[in-house]
């Protein structure tokens, strides 16, 4: 099994996965109580506070709140500042952020709230100025992810930031960083970001843990309401083999960025070039060198994205038509359209993603046997007129 679809999950590391293992085991307390037994715990989740804050640049460990994944986390980070700022009625998003905050958003405005999506360029890029024009005395918040899931393109977080807050210093910023944790570096204490989401399964914790990173200095409603677990602000008793594994994950991870940046992005590069030139119907979605060094998304012109993925499972491939919280809908992919790809292309589409433990093998592996793949498939397709003088051109 050949896995390319690390933006949907990763493997659990297994020093990850050792690291947690005596908290599932013989450190059971709960780590809230006062007896001797449970100081391993509240140890533990003490020291995965610092991992994680230094993994993401933090000022102190104090801004570090563990959630259950990316969607709680922004969910508590959007609707707690909102709920502080209810004179505030107006909200700027992208129209190509994760369902997680386009919904949450849909909802908002269903009660009353004024939003601004803005648009990507035809590379994916945010179109800044446009988010310029659309900053109010009235806006409570703006939130942009830092890598889009399905392109791997990153936006440029830190102007955005700046540009908020000379403008006006009160608006919040939220940023969704699921896609960007382990993959660049950040360093959130040298930004304007006021709070930002992170999902421990995206760089190899286990599913079923997050981080919401909020400065000292933002209000905010709990999501969750209950005990005095973390501060207060997110009440439940405290799943500590999970957060200790999101705590070991950043470690490795931090550690691991600069394989990351050359070593993964050079096997990409090399998925990327190597289906461009055997496969005569591939169109690469955005050229643009400012990408996660693991993402590449392809268009395979007139062939259905669907066939495309169960011919990859049957030789034991696994890749993605776009964000794993959409994999069930016959839509075309809300990032694609945005960024007004093709209509010949936008069904084609496949995302491939990689992680340190993806091997060249498995790449070559790939690069090997896509265009046998796509040679049935187009065979197959209706548009042979069109495939034909897509085989001219491209020759």
């Amino acid at each position: 099994m050949i896995y390319l679809d690390n933006n949907a999950t990763t493997k659990v590391d297994e020093k990850v996965l050792e690291e947690m293992l005596p908290f599932l085991r013989e450190e059971y307390a709960n780590a809230s109580s006062m007896y001797d037994f449970a100081k391993k715990p509240a140890d533990a989740i003490k020291k995965a506070r610092v991992q994680v804050r230094d993994f993401i640049g933090a000022e102190s460990e104090k801004d570090i709140y563990f959630t259950s994944c990316g969607s709680e986390s922004a969910n508590m980070a959007i609707k707690g500042v909102l709920d502080c700022n209810k004179e505030k009625k107006h909200i700027i998003t992208t129209k190509v952020e994760h369902p997680c905050v386009l919904n949450t958003y849909k909802y908002f405005e269903k009660n009353g709230y004024e939003v601004d999506y803005i648009g990507v360029n035809s590379q994916g890029e945010l179109d800044f100025e446009e988010l310029k024009s659309k900053l109010r005395k009235d806006t409570a918040l703006v939130s942009v992810m830092w890598a889009n899931n399905e392109t791997g393109v990153i936006n440029p977080v830190e102007e955005i930031g700046e540009y908020i807050k000379s403008k006006s210093p009160e608006t919040r910023f939220f940023v969704d960083a699921v896609q960007a944790a382990g993959k660049i570096p950040m360093n959130v204490k040298d930004t304007k970001i006021d709070l930002l989401g992170i999902s421990g399964h995206k760089f190899h914790a286990p599913k079923g843990v997050g981080v919401l990173y909020a400065k000292s200095n933002v209000r905010f409603t709990p999501l969750i309401i209950g005990g005095h677990q973390e501060r207060g602000l997110r009440a439940g008793t405290e799943n500590v083999p999970y957060i200790v594994g999101i705590g070991k994950a950043a470690e490795l991870a931090q550690s691991a960025l600069d394989y990351e940046l050359k070593e993964v992005k050079r096997l990409r590069d090399k998925l990327e070039q190597g289906i461009l030139k055997n496969v005569f119907n591939a169109r690469l979605n955005t050229s643009i060198s400012n990408r996660v060094p693991n993402t590449v998304n392809i268009g395979f012109e007139y062939v259905e994205g669907e066939l495309i993925l169960l011919h990859l499972s049957d030789i034991g491939v696994c890749a993605s038509s776009g964000s794993a919280c959409t994999s069930g809908s016959l839509e075309p992919s809300h990032v694609l359209r945005a960024m007004g790809i093709p209509f010949t292309a936008l069904h084609g589409s496949i995302r491939f993603s990689l992680s340190r433990f993806t091997t060249e093998d498995e790449v070559d592996f790939v690069v090997d046997k896509l265009p046998a793949i796509m040679d049935k498939l187009t065979s197959l397709s209706p548009f042979q007129d069109e495939l034909a003088e897509l085989k001219r051109r491209k020759a």
